[in-house]
């Protein structure tokens, strides 16, 4: 089966809600690529987490997760930062994340910091999210995707506001672009395909990505589900999402790229598009579940929850 190593930023979000009739921030470990590897551990996957944390108390709480999840973590750079903090608030159908903390926690690992053996030995390597925004570790993901002999999977997982303009959005374009021409898989959603390309369509967003040269790319929609381009076969396909009592989508999207890449370490790729429509079907599942249930990580569930929950 061997194991997937997770690449990113590990941080602490604090979710805007209600408590008792007064406005409050409720506490929760996240960073898209935390998610990702707590999620690929919990449905059976061997993981391990590179990236950089703080030495604070915040810090301690996001090494406890990814330890009570499985998640290894031997090459986790501890630098002297304080835990980076994203704010979350919800005023519409995306969610709005700001950050704060200069320098940011999660973007001091730096190529030097990388263990190469560990790196070269992955049966699949994630990299993506908004540490590629920090120059070090876009130069540290550079270093790892080239180090790579199992397969790269990549997801941008776009927050327009660490975009300060219009130049940015052209910049980010480019790195997407770069990690994507040799990615076995990508995973973005509708909302990052219109703030990269000003077109929110999947099919679109597949084919650019599709003709960049990603060999496999998935599309979520939200609520729609997703979209899914592989292979030769043809046109892309739907994947229609199940139907949920949604109180909190933070890291559903996140579940799906760990979905995918736990049975990609489970079972390898799949052999045409109508493997790949199943593998995402299961995926979507596992995200609906995640909707159901508050607190993005520690939402992520285990293959017999989501048994349980729709069952076949």
């Amino acid at each position: 089966m061997g194991y997937a190593v997770v690449l990113g930023e590990a941080l602490v979000d604090l979710l805007d809600g209600e408590c008792a009739g007064e406005r409050v921030y409720r506490q929760a470990v996240g960073g898209a690529p935390l998610n990702v590897a707590v999620g690929a551990a919990r449905l059976g996957a061997t993981v391990e987490f590179v990236g950089s944390l703080g030495d604070d108390v915040l810090a301690g709480r996001i090494r406890e997760l990814l330890t009570t999840s499985g998640v290894g973590q031997r090459a986790v750079l501890t630098t002297g930062a304080p835990t980076t903090l994203g704010v979350v608030t919800f005023a519409g159908a995306e969610p709005d994340f700001r950050f704060y903390g200069t320098p940011p926690s999660y973007g001091l690992l730096g190529p030097d910091d990388l263990d190469v053996p560990l790196i070269e030995g992955a049966a699949v390597l994630y990299a993506g999210s908004i540490a590629l925004l920090c120059p070090p570790v876009l130069a540290a993901t550079r270093r790892a995707w080239a180090l790579a002999t199992g397969r790269r999977v990549f997801d941008p997982n776009v927050r327009p506001r660490l975009l300060a303009d219009a130049a940015a959005r052209v910049e980010l374009r480019e790195v997407v672009a770069e990690f994507a021409a040799s990615a076995d898989l990508v995973k973005l959603s509708t909302a990052d395909a219109e703030v990269l390309y000003g077109d929110g369509s999947p099919e679109a967003a597949a084919g650019r990505l599709r003709d960049l040269g990603a060999s496999t790319v998935v599309v979520t929609c939200g609520a729609r589900g997703a979209l899914v381009a592989a292979g030769t076969d043809g046109d892309p396909v739907s994947v229609p999402a199940p139907a949920v009592e949604a109180v909190d989508a933070t890291g559903a999207g996140d579940s799906v790229m760990a979905a995918l890449i736990a049975d990609l370490l489970a079972d390898g790729p799949p052999a045409d598009l109508e493997g790949w429509r199943q593998r995402v079907g299961f995926a979507v599942r596992v995200a609906g579940l995640v909707c159901e249930s508050r607190g993005g990580a520690v939402a992520m569930p285990t293959r017999a929850d989501v048994a349980r929950r729709f069952p076949t």
